[in-house]
């Protein structure tokens, strides 16, 4: 058994630790004080009984009279191949192929499983694996032998009734399984419709049917809902709200009383307005702009006040905390909170006085701080501003409220280059915007272009995030408990691969010191700017990233160079908000208050999983879009960039809508082979060249939406 020397091992760490053990002595029973002894860690009691409780309501451990456990001894055959076994919990990352990656956090290698070993388990599942401690193989390989949580609840298909049972088939598209319905569970639904099943049994080893019913009868749907419907479910969303959510929802009385205005500092006299995304409709920020009677400038950040209406272990509270996150997709937006949330008592509408939690800030001439205030307000928005009307009145100086914009966006200039000069890296994901028809059909797709009114409440947020995490970091010793937003050093030798491919390119990073990393990335993507060819290494420089996520155990946030950081600005959207809010203000004043560390990072670890699985749903809709939008194109000519090679072609990107599609080889007549660098193709031949960067025309040959793939012809060049 691992020596620990007396750390504190996370629940997971422990839960898997403490199963290894159980499963090693599989006729002993151990309460929490033993484990604590045996595994020679410093977890508290309470946290070691929470984690060996939840293995009992799963099955893995009995749980006796006071609190003893034992192995549950239908897990014996696991028992006697403890000792030549290692067991982990993870992620299940599920190829095409039907083989799958187990993503065990804290593991360097993810542990492959073979498509026979991985039982019956689907993609984005947590599941227990097996891998053997002693193998000759390069990479950990192992064997999925429980399914601790599933993410996936629903499936969409097309039902199909035979005579004593009926079967969802999925669409081709989906990695959905098939369900079968019993006639009872039908509910008046008929062959041929599309419905939405609820998995009802997973099945066993020795049955693996899945089970379900009929919860929806989707009528007349065309073939984007169905595909936006599935992509969410796919994902693991469900796409309604319980009925005692929506119930509870409607119940909440949204009114502004005395005992309200007598606790909260009162900002609805102060101009104050929202800029936003034109089609937006949830607002979760505003700013608020004063000149003090010393000649400073205050400017508020006012955020949605979401834990007043949202009560701690309610079911409200109880689907945001599972949802985590709303799931933006091109056409529509899933929300975290039931729409009387989301869209009204929390929404920050114009000409509405609103319950806020906010980060005021003094500013002297120089654009310095000289005092910050958070605290629970009440604010009222004078206007709203879409990002295009804001921007109009920073370039031209006219319109309203035109002066103070500019005055504010100087703050945030200053703002800005204070972070790079500390060694935040400019470097993000490029987005593409679509505008549709009454339809909901892609018209025309561009890349989003960030101008000053984007970057002025970006940098009004990140100050907010910034300085709220670092007051409760600075409360007291030891550190109050809190939810910080965590960005790790990039990982070296995808760095140290990045710097050779980069000078393959023509560009010399420089890897000596964390700053002069940052420096060089900063550079790099000026040069972009200026030379069309080395756009290939935007998307490849953010690959050498760690990613951001969520956690208790601050490391800073390296992307933004920031010893402190949050997310406290989008409680309407996003579960980490939340969860901070209710911290920092149980931390106002001269109070302090703890939440359980351990009981938190569990939140944290499920909120940053949830927050990856929002992203592959919104990049899927993206890619369905793109698709849909190219359908109309077959057969027209485009500039691309050549932005990927391997064994079997080239894969060109269309810089203008980010759509990219592959080339075979086989499609050049046989004569190119990709060089061993992967960064150029050469004619076995002629000697001609292809080259990572390079521009070229391309004709577009297919479209398919049910696989999102696009198809090229590359064009010869014209003498």
């Amino acid at each position: 058994m691992k020596n620990n020397r007396g750390k504190k091992l996370s629940p997971g760490t422990l839960s898997n630790q403490a199963l290894n053990l159980f499963a090693a002595h599989p006729g002993k029973k151990y309460n929490a004080r033993q484990i604590i002894e045996k595994l020679k860690i410093s977890n508290s009691k309470d946290a070691v009984l929470h984690v060996l409780k939840t293995l009992g309501r799963k099955s893995f451990l009995v749980h006796h009279k006071e609190d003893f456990f034992q192995w549950n001894k239908e897990n014996l055959n696991l028992a006697v191949k403890s000792k030549s076994h290692d067991y982990f919990t993870g992620r299940v990352d599920l190829t095409r192929t039907g083989a799958a990656y187990v993503i065990v956090d804290g593991q360097e290698s993810d542990i492959f499983v073979p498509e026979r070993n991985t039982g019956n388990a689907m993609h984005r599942d947590i599941v227990k694996v097996e891998v053997p401690k002693r193998s000759n193989r390069r990479r950990p390989e192992g064997k999925i032998v429980e399914v601790i949580t599933r993410s996936l609840t629903h499936v969409l298909g097309t039902l199909r009734v035979f005579h004593h049972y009926s079967i969802v088939f999925p669409d081709a598209a989906s990695r959905f399984p098939e369900v079968l319905i019993k006639v009872e569970d039908l509910h008046e639904a008929k062959d041929g419709d599309k419905v939405v099943a609820l998995i009802t049994s997973w099945g066993n080893s020795q049955n693996k049917a899945i089970w379900g019913e009929v919860t929806s009868v989707l009528h007349e749907v065309d073939d984007n809902e169905v595909a936006m419907q599935t992509i969410l479910l796919s994902a693991g969303f469900n796409l309604d709200f319980p009925d005692n959510v929506i119930k509870e929802s409607e119940a909440i009385d949204g009114k502004i009383t005395k005992k309200d205005i007598q606790e909260r500092r009162d900002f609805r006299k102060i101009l104050t307005f929202t800029i936003d995304p034109e089609t937006a409709k949830d607002f979760d920020d505003a700013l608020s702009y004063q000149v003090l009677e010393n000649g400073e400038t205050e400017i508020g950040v006012h955020i949605a006040d979401v834990t007043h209406f949202l009560k701690e272990n309610s079911a409200l509270d109880k689907e945001a905390y599972d949802r985590s996150t709303s799931v933006y997709l091109v056409d529509r937006v899933l929300p975290m909170l039931p729409e009387k949330l989301s869209n009204d008592l929390c929404s920050l509408n114009p000409n509405e006085d609103k319950f806020t939690f906010s980060a005021v800030f003094t500013f002297n001439d120089k654009h310095k701080i000289t005092s910050e205030w958070f605290g629970k307000t009440l604010i009222h928005s004078d206007r709203r501003f879409s990002y295009e009307e804001a921007q109009q009145r920073l370039e031209t100086g006219e319109g309203e409220h035109a002066e103070v914009l500019r005055k504010i966006n100087a703050i945030a200039h200053k703002l800005r280059k204070d972070r790079y000069r500390n060694g935040a890296i400019n470097f993000e994901s490029e987005e593409v915007r679509f505008v549709l028809d009454e339809n909901k059909k892609p018209v025309s797709m561009t890349v989003k272009e960030r101008k000053d009114a984007h970057l002025l409440i970006e940098d009004f947020m990140l100050l907010a995030n910034k300085s709220v995490a670092k007051f409760v970091a600075k409360k007291t010793s030891p550190q109050v408990p809190y939810v910080y937003r965590i960005h790790d050093l990039p990982d070296p030798a995808k760095l140290t691969d990045f710097a050779l491919f980069a000078k393959e390119m023509g560009y010399t990073m420089k890897l000596d010191s964390p700053k002069n990393i940052a420096e060089s990335f900063n550079s790099l993507a000026k040069k972009i700017e200026q030379d069309a060819t080395l756009r290939i290494l935007s998307p490849l420089a953010i690959r050498t990233m760690a990613k951001a996520e969520y956690s208790t155990k601050n490391i800073g946030h390296y992307g933004l160079a920031f010893e402190y950081y949050s997310h406290f600005t989008s409680p309407i959207r996003r579960y980490s908000d939340v969860l901070a809010h209710r911290i920092l203000f149980e931390n106002l004043g001269d109070a302090i208050y703890r939440v359980d560390q351990e009981s938190l990072e569990q939140k944290c670890k499920h909120i940053s999983r949830q927050e990856v699985k929002a992203a592959e749903a919104e990049r899927e809709s993206v890619k369905y879009k793109q698709v849909e939008y190219m359908m109309s194109h077959i057969g027209d000519i485009f500039e691309a960039q050549i932005s990927g090679m391997i064994e079997k072609g080239i894969f060109v990107e269309l810089p203008a809508s980010k759509a990219e599609g592959l080339i075979p080889f086989a499609n050049f007549g046989g004569q190119y082979k990709m060089d061993v660098s992967k960064l150029k193709a050469m004619s076995k031949y002629t000697g001609h060249e292809y080259r990572m960067g390079d521009l070229v025309k391309v004709k577009l040959l297919d479209a398919d939406l049910s696989t999102r793939k696009l198809e090229f012809e590359l064009l010869e060049e014209e003498d």
